[in-house]
């Protein structure tokens, strides 16, 4: 969920140095929001996942012994 942090740790130092404000009431401001985005972005994410295993006829992997040679 890198695509959250960036904007979410943006966020936090923008409010910390707009505001000045502690470090619980940055807390209370961002982990909620940060989780919020996670959360709406986890299914869509699986299923972007899923349709390109999908799409790329993904199979179990397989070990291949004749590299080595």
């Amino acid at each position: 969920m890198s695509i959250v942090a960036v904007p979410a740790l943006a966020f936090a130092l923008w409010l910390q140095f707009t505001f000045d404000t502690p470090l619980w009431a940055n807390l209370v401001a961002t982990v909620p929001l940060t989780l919020l985005a996670c959360i709406v972005l986890l299914r869509p994410l699986k299923g972007w996942l899923v349709c390109s295993q999908y799409f790329h006829k993904a199979e179990e992997g397989k070990i291949d012994k004749d590299w080595r040679e």
